[in-house]
Order: C-alpha cells, then sequence, then structure tokens
C-alpha cells in the first residue's frame, strides 16, 4: 500500500501543468483590462493551501492503508494460570462424586469458561512424575481436552507438580528451560528471592489430596516457587476422615493431608482451601483472579490514520468555501 506513495508526486505535477494550462488559457482568450482584474482579484499562493491539504489528507490515509502498528500500553487482565492435578490412584477415591478427580474436573470447566481471553491457562498433571498437558493457551476447548484426557495413575509426588507447574510458567515467557535436553545438565543459577506474590501475573492452582509418598522435598521446591514470586493456591480434594480406594487388587486407605497443603500455600503467600464438596470447590474457582496491569502491546493504529485523513481533508474544504466559495 505504500507503493501508492509514488503517485504523490504525480498528483503535483498534475497540479502545476493545470495551473499552467489555466494560466495559458488567460493569455490566450482574455483581454487586457480583464488580466488586470484578475491580477488584481487573484489570491496569490493560498489559492493552493486547499489543494495542498487535500493531497495530506490523501498522504495519511494512503499510510493508514498500509496499517500501521505502534506500541500501546493498555490496561488489561493478563496472567498465567497452572491448573496442576494430581492424577495418584488415590484421586480415583470417590468420597467426592463419582470421584475426586471427576469432580474437580466438572468444576474446573467452569473457572475456564469464565476466564477473559487474555488469561492463558496451561494444565500439567503429576503423579509420581510430574508432565505437561496442555502448554499455557486461551483456547478453551484445547483446555478442556486436555483435562479431560486425565486419568489416575500411580504415587504422588507434590514436588514434582510444583516443579512442572513452574516449568511451564518458564516456558510462556520464553525462556529456554533446557528440561527435555539429552545434553549434559548444568546446574542453574540460584534466583534471586523476590517478595512473596510478586508474580501477580502467574499463579499455580495444586489440586490435590496432599498425600506425598515421593521425593524430593515439596516444601523445599515451594521455597523455590516463593523465590520467583509465585503464588501457590492448593486445594485440598477429599475428607480428612478418608476413604477406601482399590489400586491394583490392593485396597488402601487414602485421606486428605492438609497440614501439607496449608504449609505450601504458607510458602508461598497463597491460599488453602479445603474443598470436601463440589460446591465448595466451585466457590474457590470464584475466587480465584489474575490482575489488573498495564501492559506493552502492538496494536493496529489504522482508525487513528483514517480519523486523522477526515479531520485534514474537512479543514481543506472549510478553508476553501471560505476564501472562494467552492471545493476545488
Amino acid at each position: 500500500m505504500l507503493l501508492l506513495l509514488l503517485l504523490v508526486p504525480l498528483f503535483v505535477v498534475l497540479y502545476i501543468r493545470i495551473q499552467r494550462r489555466r494560466q495559458q488559457l488567460l493569455t490566450s482568450f482574455g483581454s487586457l483590462s480583464l488580466m488586470k482584474a484578475a491580477a488584481q482579484n487573484a489570491p496569490g499562493t493560498r489559492r493552493h493551501i486547499p489543494p495542498a491539504i487535500f493531497l495530506l489528507s490523501l498522504i495519511i490515509l494512503i499510510i493508514g492503508l498500509a496499517r500501521p502498528q505502534m506500541e500501546v500500553s493498555l490496561p488489561r487482565i493478563v496472567g498465567t494460570v497452572i491448573l496442576a492435578f494430581d492424577v495418584s490412584g488415590s484421586m480415583a477415591a470417590d468420597d467426592l462424586q463419582p470421584t475426586r478427580l471427576e469432580a474437580a474436573k466438572a468444576v474446573v470447566e467452569d473457572f475456564i469458561a469464565r476466564q477473559p481471553t487474555t488469561v492463558q491457562i496451561g494444565v500439567v498433571a503429576f503423579s509420581d512424575n510430574g508432565f505437561a498437558v496442555q502448554p499455557p493457551t486461551n483456547d478453551e476447548v484445547t483446555i478442556l481436552a486436555a483435562i479431560k484426557r486425565l486419568a489416575p495413575e500411580r504415587g504422588t509426588s507434590l514436588a514434582n507438580g510444583i516443579t512442572m507447574a513452574l516449568n511451564t510458567i518458564d516456558a510462556a515467557k520464553g525462556q529456554d528451560t533446557n528440561y527435555y535436553s539429552n545434553s549434559t545438565p548444568t546446574s542453574a543459577p540460584t534466583p534471586t528471592p523476590m517478595p512473596k506474590g510478586t508474580y501477580t501475573s502467574a499463579v499455580i492452582i495444586l489440586v490435590t489430596d496432599g498425600e506425598n509418598n515421593q521425593n524430593p522435598d515439596p516444601f523445599e521446591i515451594a521455597q523455590a516457587a516463593a523465590d520467583r514470586g509465585v503464588r501457590i493456591y492448593t486445594v485440598g480434594i477429599g475428607s480428612p476422615g478418608g476413604t477406601n480406594v482399590h489400586i491394583n487388587g490392593f485396597t488402601v486407605h487414602t485421606q486428605l493431608e492438609e497440614a501439607t497443603l496449608q504449609q505450601i500455600s504458607q510458602i508461598t503467600d497463597g491460599v488453602y482451601y479445603n474443598a470436601e464438596s463440589e460446591e465448595d470447590l466451585r466457590t474457590i474457582y470464584d475466587n480465584l483472579s489474575p490482575q489488573l496491569v498495564i501492559k506493552p502491546q502492538e496494536m493496529e493504529v489504522t482508525p487513528l490514520f483514517a480519523g486523522a485523513s477526515i479531520l485534514v481533508l474537512l479543514i481543506g474544504a472549510i478553508l476553501s468555501l471560505l476564501w472562494f466559495g467552492r471545493v476545488p
């Protein structure tokens, strides 16, 4: 579209030729008295101002058609929410109907549906290992499909779940984590501790019954999250009294371990919720929301150029009417 600016010099040349042609006509057919009267009433250079303004309006319009962009600081609801699901065998317990895991899935669907498109939601799952299920996205269909694929598996490592959630946040920020590299690992620098909850644009929602039976220590990993300023909201699934669940032919008693989840939230300045029913869990997600921040964003400013073009065109038309009683 910017190539259309090459027509501007042609318009200028055409205008100059028209003016010279008019002057030649006056010289050829006008009488001496008419030429003197025209010279006395001629507005001089002022008669060129409206056409110049019209040409400027055309230039602005062409630039606008090229769809220019600029960085604009806008208030936006932005953030990354990582849903970390416990998919250990104990999540198959039925003290929440139909199971702990299925009840959590149902409520998460409502939470996702209420989020604005500026919120990126990622999904990780953990049992004895942590694994990314869905990178952060605002595609609701993709997120829900990833959650529906979750199913109970083996043991529980809260630390691996938190670590995978932090890795997913770093990946969303464009940081190279090398978690899937075959190269020899190198020690990562220790992050400079930040005030708790500083990184308000990212939170981790840890949905689990809190029964940790795998290394590493979840409290050390929670401290690493706190050093990054990331808050962890822990959601306790199940009842403190517990229930029996059948896993691979064995009957295992499972119960909610609130003390562990409370300490994880306390370390990161998050909040612990006890969700003994689906209704309580729904309220938990209602109270979790990202922050309103001012964020630079590339924005197309074509409407601004179009409006400026119209304004300049009106100015030229008004001047032409005031000075000459007509629009050239």
